[in-house]
């Protein structure tokens, strides 16, 4: 078998919302499809791809290195040792040929979104879910098809005021979610707090709030906040500083007992485990969000995964960022504590196959083969007309 082509095509996800640190007027991101030569029901097996919101998409990364090292490598070099499927692990390989170690800001994204497509793949050429695959490959071979997930949005959004951003939560935990997530450091520390005493104002018994700083902070401003912060009964409090700033990670600690979380702009195994080494992140109660589709995809996150374990660390404290059907599989089949969820935002790659319902901020995944694009129709005929 073979993959005979693989498109890519720059789509818009733009929107006027933004948060602390950017605006995603401009937005756009990458859909990838791996056309190969297995048929089923008389048309070829095709694996779809995308990267997460917040980088832009890699179109010429693409098409410059990575689809032609794949499409230029021997077929036979690219399957796995029953040559009946395609080796997610072998082809990574391939698209790594003549990189330099480090740099992971935009080649990882490309290489990720890609390899999202080529999983996708396999499970499809496996008739089976993703997560079960991954049960079956990397865990106990029993995928946990229940997952925790939360409402992300409070955004900053031109003419939004309080009431507006309470009637957003109030939609929210309407739709099953127990646990919510609003943006911070868009403005003053003192209209935050409004904002978030504002929020918990129609939270009930049960239901938790995150709040996301996007690493907007100074090391003196983050900690202000969560000196303001530590007053409230938070889930957690997000990425406060810049993500590879490890030292205020480190020191923060020492202002917020709570749960913190951040990660998601970490794109490689290394800089995961250079948090793990200095961050001062705390295995029994904060949480990593680190996202296969910006950082190389599965085959890094397997990596990080075992990096995790060395340290000590429980897959059960990452939840992805990200919103996407990928992380949702990954959570699944290795036992992470659940995945982030975009309900009205960044259609319609964000949220789940059609009929899902939310529950107490858990879904139970279908039994779609793949990733489960095809469960979700406003999307998989997006995807659809790039293999057509």
């Amino acid at each position: 078998m073979r993959i005979v082509e693989i498109r890519e095509k720059t789509l818009p996800i733009s929107s006027p919302i933004r948060n602390a640190y950017i605006d995603f007027s401009k937005m756009t991101l990458s859909l990838v499809a791996v056309i190969t030569d297995v048929i089923r029901d008389g048309k070829p097996v095709v694996g779809y791809g995308f990267n997460s919101n917040g980088r832009y998409g890699q179109g010429m990364l693409m098409r410059e290195r990575f689809i032609p090292r794949i499409m230029e490598a021997d077929p036979a070099s690219l399957v796995d040792d029953t040559g009946a499927n395609l080796d997610p692990h072998r082809i990574w390989n391939c698209m790594f040929t003549n990189e330099k170690p480090g740099g992971h800001g935009e080649r990882s994204v490309a290489m990720g979104t890609m390899d999202m497509a080529i999983w996708d793949a396999v499970a499809k050429i496996a008739e089976k879910p993703l997560y079960q695959l991954l049960a079956e490959r990397y865990g106990d071979g029993q995928a946990k098809r229940e997952i925790f997930v939360y409402a992300a949005g409070g955004y900053y959004y031109p003419g939004k005021g309080l009431d507006k951003l309470q009637d957003e939560m109030r939609s929210y935990i309407d739709r099953g979610y127990s646990v919510v997530k609003m943006k911070i450091g868009g403005d003053s520390l003192a209209e935050d707090q409004r904002r978030i005493e504002g929020v918990l104002s129609v939270l009930q018994d049960g239901q938790r709030l995150c709040v996301d700083a996007n690493g907007r902070f100074d090391m003196d401003t983050a900690i202000a906040y969560a000196k303001a912060l530590g007053q409230y009964d938070l889930f957690w409090y997000e990425e406060a500083g810049d993500p590879l700033d490890y030292e205020l990670q480190s020191i923060l600690r020492s202002y917020y007992p709570n749960p913190m979380a951040t990660g998601e702009n970490l794109f490689s195994m290394q800089d995961a485990r250079n948090l793990i080494r200095y961050g001062g992140m705390r295995a029994d109660r904060d949480w990593l969000q680190f996202d296969c589709a910006l950082s190389y995809g599965l085959v890094e996150y397997l990596r990080t995964l075992d990096m995790l374990r060395e340290h000590g660390w429980s897959p059960a404290r990452c939840i992805p960022h990200g919103g996407h059907q990928m992380s949702l599989n990954i959570a699944a089949g290795l036992g992470l504590g659940g995945n982030e969820s975009y309900p009205d935002l960044f259609q319609p790659f964000g949220g789940f196959p059609d009929g899902v319902e939310v529950k107490d901020s858990r879904i139970v995944m279908p039994e779609l083969a793949g990733i489960g694009f095809e469960g979700k129709a406003n999307l998989i005929s997006v995807m659809r007309e790039l293999s057509a």
